[in-house]
């Protein structure tokens, strides 16, 4: 008697079951493509709703302390090369190189010009080995502590070429070059961190910019490189550049942030201006 009253409520279950899944009849994967629903998703359906409503662990990423490194809009271990005239807002600095290495005139900086010796930019240049020492200590170890983060949000992200992209808060890896041939924004608040890795050189193309939204701020941005950077003819960059070699600014070229070089820089009538 009591199995024949359970087949009229499992009839009446399977006839709800059926007509939900004539209504929902898709679901959302995760890369965002859509798939048809089959019986045994059906089976498990309460399980994966029970996973999509689960909130994800949110994890923070934390700034790069620069150190006194961080109180320069240019630093470099080989020198600073410049044609005239190029507009820099903050310290500049070279170390261990003579001062005879940082080509920069006294009127094109608002701010210190650092050297280790009398031979600097004159009549304006410091000579203050001891803070231009551990200055380039602490970009180089602001340097490891960037390259060594490790599980990042984006690996190889298109490949190597961003152009176009807007990219949110994370860790981001390239195993070889990348390239930006066209405009890319950086979105986020102003508290977020974006750590960039190349293993490769960075090429900014003539005439690309970097775009700031969200309250995204230039100094939570950190672009360490293991090669090359060059920012192209009249571009604009934004954040923190910490490179291995040199970095190189092309003819008008901008930059809302520091060059952090472990060779050397070269500028040709550039604006450059230390984010606060």
């Amino acid at each position: 008697m009591k199995k024949n009253k359970l087949f009229p409520i499992i009839a009446v279950l399977l006839v709800v079951l059926m007509s939900s899944c004539d209504q929902n009849n898709d679901i959302v994967t995760p890369s965002g493509t859509s798939a048809a629903l089959t019986p045994k998703m059906s089976s498990n359906l309460s399980a994966v709703v029970k996973s999509v409503n689960t909130p994800s662990k949110v994890s923070s990423l934390n700034a790069v302390n620069l150190g006194i490194a961080g109180d320069f809009a240019i630093l470099s271990k080989t020198g600073i090369t410049n044609v005239y005239k190029s507009t820099i807002t903050g310290d500049i600095g070279s170390s261990p190189i003579t001062g005879s290495a940082v080509l920069v005139e006294c009127n094109e900086v608002v701010g210190t010009i650092y050297t280790v010796d009398a031979a600097g930019p004159l009549p304006c240049s410091i000579t203050n080995a001891t803070r231009l020492t551990v200055a380039i200590g602490d970009m180089e170890t602001a340097y490891t502590d960037a390259a060594g983060r490790s599980n990042p949000d984006f690996l190889n992200l298109g490949a190597g070429d961003i152009g176009g992209k807007t990219l949110t808060p994370g860790l981001y890896k390239w195993s070889t070059a990348l390239i930006i041939p066209t405009d890319i924004t950086i979105s986020g608040s102003s508290t977020d961190v974006f750590i960039f890795q190349v293993a490769g050189t960075l090429k900014l193309s003539s005439g690309v910019r970097i775009t700031l939204t969200g309250g995204a701020q230039a100094k939570n941005i950190f672009w360490v490189v293991a090669d090359a950077v060059t920012c192209g003819t009249t571009s604009h960059f934004e954040g923190t550049i910490l490179g291995m070699t040199g970095i190189n600014l092309q003819t008008g070229a901008t930059i809302n942030g520091r060059m952090l070089a472990q060779t050397a820089v070269t500028l040709q009538m550039n604006t450059v201006t230390q984010p606060q």
